[in-house]
């Protein structure tokens, strides 16, 4: 059964112009680490993002052996752009009628309005401060609908993080700014919501995909975003754009490696708080760059993690085995996300190697709802829980999906390579640091 025909009563929006007996109020997804699309918390176990046909098929289409390293995919709402009386944007979620919402892929990607960049600040509506984002990247239209000419949406809901994040920037600087959202989660949602507004006059629903929260299990959970093969353009991508993508693998890791780092958050136990990297920072990376990337990803801010090595390589090898077996498939633009939880980071162990005041500090530096409980317990052999997961299939296609044209002969090998890529480094870090 469609969970969008059965969803359980959620949050309101406060001012929804709709019946609100079944509207869920959506929320940004504070730990989107990559991606241009907004991801949104619908409940605790699900988020949810704009709907593009392709990726819903291939969801519905995925081979059964690849649905451990996939999102579960649970249905489609449609949601509301409202307006309230403050001024301020909410997006609410209704159950999907069919015909009833536009789908977000009506107009081809490469047809759709290129916005471009600026270097202009975020404001952040949880406090009176800015972020200021180090890299271009902002979307600007040059409307009166801009980011920058909205009020801010009300991201200080419901939901929100008992850990600050940081963002590092393109020169390894710490902003010494604290805020309760990813920066990449937040500049992600002003932007779609500037989106939906300059087309909220002839758009009045759209649809979204309903997703598993990957991270719902992890307390304070760590994320690498990776962006996976040697090549990104779909087979449907317009000669400029197949263009725009092959000088950005040629210039990146992506050449070379197979991989590179598209967003990354990693919480640091000695300052009790997230650090973060962009996808930019992650374009201009050497492969020794991308090597250090993979070790700040593997740390803690007080020791390297290298409990973590076995079961990510483990999970490595067995999707590699997977996708080595789906012939004629290609998952072009695809992400693979990395998790493993911050809080399973054996402080137990600071104690032998420690002063007392040590281990005090750390602990303090966790939010008081997660100072009990959780983690590895200290001397347990047992494993840290990490979890691999593909996500973003809007350009994937494999033989007989869709009626494509073009029908591939083999295994993804530019997905595989950066698989490969990723063990052989990360089976060199373990060897280094025994």
């Amino acid at each position: 059964m469609c969970v969008c025909q059965t969803m359980e009563v959620g949050k309101y929006g406060k001012n929804a112009t709709r019946s609100g007996d079944r509207g869920v109020l959506l929320e940004p997804f504070i730990h989107q680490v990559g991606g241009h699309s907004s991801m949104m918390r619908y409940d605790d176990h699900t988020v949810c993002k704009p709907l593009i046909t392709r990726e819903q098929r291939f969801y519905e289409s995925l081979p059964p052996e690849m649905k451990e390293f996939t999102p579960e995919y649970k249905g489609v709402v449609s949601v509301c752009f409202e307006g309230d009386s403050d001024g301020y944007i909410n997006l609410v979620a209704y159950p999907y009628v069919e015909n009833e919402a536009l789908e977000q892929d009506d107009m081809p990607e490469r047809d759709q309005p290129r916005r471009k960049h600026s270097r202009r600040s975020l404001h952040r509506s949880s406090s009176g401060t800015e972020h200021k984002e180090e890299k271009p990247g902002l979307a600007s239209d040059g409307s009166e609908s801009s980011i920058q000419e909205t009020k801010s949406p009300r991201v200080d809901l419901h939901i929100h993080s008992d850990v600050p994040f940081q963002m590092l920037d393109g020169n390894s600087g710490l902003s010494s700014e604290k805020i309760s959202y990813n920066p990449w989660s937040l500049r992600c949602h002003k932007q779609q919501l500037s989106r939906m507004r300059s087309e909220s006059k002839d758009r009045k629903l759209y649809k979204f995909l309903l997703l598993e929260n990957v991270v719902h299990h992890f307390m304070l959970p760590c994320v690498l975003d990776l962006k996976m093969g040697t090549r990104q353009h779909g087979d449907d991508a317009s000669e400029e754009k197949a263009a725009r993508q092959m000088k950005k693998c040629e210039q990146s890791t992506s050449a070379t490696l197979g991989v590179r780092v598209c967003g990354m958050q990693v919480y640091q136990l000695n300052t009790g708080h997230y650090l973060c990297r962009n996808k930019y920072y992650g374009r201009g990376l050497s492969i020794e760059g991308f090597r250090n990337a993979l070790y700040q990803y593997l740390h803690n801010g007080i020791e390297l993690r290298k409990d973590l090595f076995e079961p990510i390589l483990a999970k490595l090898r067995s999707l590699k085995a997977v996708l080595e077996r789906q012939a004629s498939y290609r998952f072009y633009s695809s992400s693979l996300l990395i998790i493993y939880d911050g809080k399973d980071s054996r402080a137990g162990m600071f104690v032998e190697r420690r002063p007392e005041m040590r281990l005090k500090r750390v602990e303090s530096s966790l939010p008081e709802s997660l100072q009990d409980g959780g983690g590895t317990e200290p001397g347990s052999s047992a494993q840290p829980k990490v979890d691999v997961r593909m996500i973003d299939f809007a350009h994937s296609t494999f033989k007989g999906f869709r009626d494509d044209p073009t029908v591939h002969d083999g295994p993804d090998v530019g997905y595989v390579f950066g698989l490969e890529s990723l063990i052989n480094i990360m089976e060199q870090m373990r060897e280094e640091n025994q």
